[in-house]
């Protein structure tokens, strides 16, 4: 069974990052549309915003994905992928704990043994941290079961998580002069909505319109024709 990670993580555990090479458009030397993703990037990385992974990206972790970040500063960066689900209820992984109909995601490739939490109820789980636009993450996990035994949180206003990800210093911005993130704004809808986890990626492409609708309809495996 998962154990469970309640509370900061800023202050309660020691951000480790991995380091992971990416295949990208540059590592391939593969461009169908003949430009930069950094230079289309228009907006800086911040907690409350998107990393969206370049098409042709292979990591097994960041394939595709979809990641919120809850903490960005000078020294680290913190995010969970919100379009991996692992195929299990919170009730699920965690024992003895109420049934409460909501899917856990896989977060990242950090702590995957631990469970992480955003949601929209900071007024009810005291320690939660404000990422912005009504949303909150972590938080006192006691509070939390109190608030869902009482019928107070619905699934649709949390998403749990199975590890994270983190960038150490630098890292996240190596990454993104090496066209690997497509940074863009992030709203509820995005994050609590009902859109399918295996269909986010392409969706929000889709959303943010030309050139990254194109995007959108490029094959998997870069080697597809």
């Amino acid at each position: 069974m998962f154990s469970v990670k309640v509370g900061r993580i800023k202050n309660k555990l020691k951000l480790k990052a991995i380091k992971i090479t990416f295949i990208t458009f540059e590592t391939m030397g593969l461009n169908p549309l003949d430009y930069s993703i950094k230079k289309l990037n228009q907006l800086a990385p911040e907690k409350g915003r998107l990393l969206i992974a370049e098409p042709f990206m292979q990591d097994e972790h960041f394939k595709r994905s979809v990641i919120f970040l809850v903490e960005h500063d000078a020294e680290s960066t913190v995010g969970l992928v919100v379009n991996k689900t692992v195929g299990l209820k919170l009730n699920e992984v965690i024992r003895d704990f109420p049934k409460f109909d909501a899917e856990v995601f896989l977060g990242g490739p950090v702590q995957s043994e631990h469970l992480f939490y955003f949601h929209t109820k900071g007024e009810l789980i005291n320690g939660s941290i404000p990422v912005g636009n009504g949303v909150f993450w972590a938080g006192d996990f006691r509070a939390l079961r109190d608030a869902i035994e009482l019928n107070l949180i619905q699934p649709n206003e949390i998403r749990f998580f199975l590890g994270y990800s983190g960038w150490d210093k630098g890292q996240l911005i190596n990454e993104l002069k090496g066209d690997s993130w497509i940074i863009s704004e992030s709203n509820t809808n995005l994050l609590f909505g009902t859109t399918d986890a295996d269909d986010l990626w392409s969706t929000i492409l889709k959303e943010k319109g030309k050139p990254y609708a194109m995007m959108a309809n490029f094959p998997e495996d870069p080697n597809f024709n």
